[in-house]
């Protein structure tokens, strides 16, 4: 006798034979995922998109700001402030994979991303934080040359000497080749998973809520003990490197006898690093929400702080802390007023 295996998704139906047995099994293909969270934010939704819109409208603008900065400020064109320049430029796209859907859901009746979008959504923020954390890295290790391979009876500086135009872009390129390509494997794998029972996500899309909808067990899965092992590799170098360099850069700057060359070392290694804590406090935040309950406030504020800490204090400690920054951005923003000016004035001069 023969059974029929029905196989919906959507409105269309498949109908498999088996030689024995006599069953018949529902399946739902999900192909879209929901956010019931937002719906709890209905009454106060304008205002949360209001606020959420002018933060990420800071981040933009701030961001651009130290971007153009430093690519228009000749004085600015060294090592460091080019890895700022790409911080600042990883920022807006990190803020942009995240907030505009979370905008759109609290304004929107239909509160879904489809499965493509939802992987898109988890490749390009995972790579983007991947390629951010390289980057600090590489900060880290660039401040280490400067400070601790100077010494001061060489002709010319050894740090001049090792980091040149050419391989500081090189790292940059690396970074963005090891953030770009991490996460690939993953997520190919992922796309292949079938996905036919609960289809509900409570903010973002990321890997633990989706493999936890999966319709198979993911927990033996070989790829993605390696891919957990990848990224713990990852960060704990990058923690390790950072600390390393950081502890031999303090004894370096503590052993310079004049307080304003102290001050200044002080100054400029401290803005990296508070953006790196910044940065790595939110990871963990966001990582120990995956193995913990909470109420979808605290829960929808953790994931805030995730896509939204760094960028949002990244210009604000680069424009107030650092004068050269500073400086760059008031001087352009004085000459793009004069030039205004002096459109307006030929306009009415012709006219």
């Amino acid at each position: 006798m023969a059974s029929h295996q029905e196989l919906r998704v959507g409105l269309c139906y498949w109908k498999i034979e088996h030689s024995s047995g006599c069953s018949q099994v529902h399946l739902d293909i999900v192909i879209e995922f929901v956010f019931p969270g937002f719906s709890h934010l209905r009454e106060g939704g304008l205002l949360f998109f209001v606020l959420l819109l002018l933060i990420y409208l800071f981040i933009i603008i701030g961001n651009l700001m130290v971007f153009f900065a430093v690519r228009l400020d000749s004085c600015l064109h060294t090592p460091m402030y080019f890895f700022i320049s790409v911080l600042s430029f990883l920022e807006i796209w990190y803020t942009t994979t995240t907030i505009p859907k979370m905008l759109s859901n609290l304004v929107r009746e239909q509160k879904t991303i489809s499965l493509a979008g939802c992987l898109l959504h988890m490749y390009f923020f995972h790579s983007l934080g991947i390629t951010e954390v390289c980057l600090l890295t590489t900060m880290a290790m660039d401040r280490y040359l400067a400070i601790c391979n100077h010494p001061p009876t060489h002709p010319r500086p050894r740090y001049a000497t090792i980091m040149t135009p050419q391989l500081y872009t090189q790292l940059t390129l690396g970074c963005c080749f090891c953030g770009f390509f991490t996460p690939l494997p993953e997520i190919a794998w992922i796309a292949t998973l079938p996905f036919c029972g609960p289809n509900q996500i409570q903010n973002i899309c990321d890997f633990v809520p989706i493999l936890n909808l999966a319709c198979m067990d993911t927990g033996t899965i070989i790829l993605i003990n390696i891919m957990d092992i990848v990224h713990a590799v990852e960060i704990i170098t990058a923690v390790m490197l950072v600390a390393l360099a950081y502890i031999q850069i303090i004894a370096v700057i503590l052993r310079i006898r004049f307080a304003e060359g102290r001050r200044k070392a002080f100054s400029t290694c401290a803005s990296h690093l508070a953006i790196f804590l910044i940065f790595f406090g939110s990871v963990a935040l966001m990582y120990l929400c995956f193995s913990a309950k909470y109420s979808f406030f605290w829960d929808t504020a953790i994931s805030l702080m995730f896509a939204v800490l760094s960028p949002f204090f990244n210009p604000i400690i680069y424009s107030l802390r650092n004068k050269e920054i500073k400086e760059a951005i008031k001087k352009h923003m004085c000459q793009s007023t004069i030039f205004t000016h002096h459109i307006k004035k030929d306009k009415n001069y012709t006219s």
